[in-house]
């Protein structure tokens, strides 16, 4: 405290000199060289009321030099070159020319004409024959034999103008009772036992044989001689009426189918 006492007294007595103007010269000088001695003394010896503290400037470890890592070679990869997509053509659907179908007019079927029999050109022989007082006629060229009537093995299921199976050698003929199958609605009991059988007349190349009771004689014939049947109808076997002799004509072929069919005269 009395250090900064002197000193504040020694400033004011600096501070008084230089403002004293009476002063001389030299001894003004001589003064201030003291007086500027004495303060430098007294202000070397003056301590700052508050001291900063030295700075210490931190003292900085130095790390241990760090090894490098290994750093793996990078391999670089080839880059496929970019896919280029194809452009994607329209698929061009061309129309096929559309062809006119023509249909051709196909003519009507003409079913094949039946053969026109033999005895139906020019001249003709005719067998004729009777049965049960009734004359019949079939075409020569028609007529498959003749044989005498022999005994006859009836078969079951058959119908009635079924007369029964004859053997001729190793032929076996089917025997028609012709009374019965021509003229069925004439046909009774009393005609059944006044009929007697003597001959089988075979019809073309089947096994089927009309049973007759007399033979009368061959005639020929000019296709005038006959009424020929024009019309499908009735008795298809019916193949026409000899007008002098007043018989039927029988149409084998027809008359074969219906036999052949286990059918009557009338169907």
């Amino acid at each position: 405290m009395s250090d900064l006492v002197a000193s504040q007294k020694v400033m004011r007595s600096y501070l008084n000199a230089l403002l004293t103007e009476d002063v001389e010269p030299e001894v003004s000088k001589v003064v201030a060289e003291v007086q500027k001695q004495q303060l430098n003394q007294l202000l070397s010896t003056v301590k700052p009321p508050f001291a900063k503290p030295a700075v210490v400037a931190p003292t900085v470890a130095k790390a241990a030099p760090v090894a490098p890592t290994p750093v793996a070679p990078v391999v670089t990869k080839p880059v496929a070159p970019p896919v280029v997509a194809k452009p994607v053509v329209p698929e061009v659907i061309v129309a096929k020319p559309v062809v006119p179908v023509v249909k051709t007019p196909v003519p009507p079927v003409t079913p094949p004409a039946t053969p026109v029999a033999e005895y139906r050109q020019g001249k003709f022989q005719a067998l004729f024959f009777e049965v049960a007082g009734l004359k019949v006629a079939l075409p020569l060229k028609e007529l498959g034999g003749i044989h005498k009537m022999g005994p006859l093995n009836h078969l079951p299921g058959k119908p009635a103008w079924y007369r029964g199976v004859m053997l001729y050698r190793d032929q076996k003929i089917n025997v028609v009772n012709t009374a019965m199958w021509v003229m069925p609605e004439k046909y009774d009991q009393a005609l059944a036992e006044k009929l007697n059988y003597q001959y089988v007349i075979m019809l073309g190349k089947s096994s089927w044989g009309l049973a007759c009771e007399s033979l009368i004689n061959t005639v020929t014939l000019e296709q005038d001689d006959v009424k020929w049947r024009s019309a499908e109808g009735k008795r298809p076997w019916l193949a026409g009426l000899i007008k002098q002799h007043m018989c039927a004509l029988l149409d084998v072929d027809a008359m074969v189918a219906l036999l052949a069919a286990g059918a009557d005269s009338s169907d």
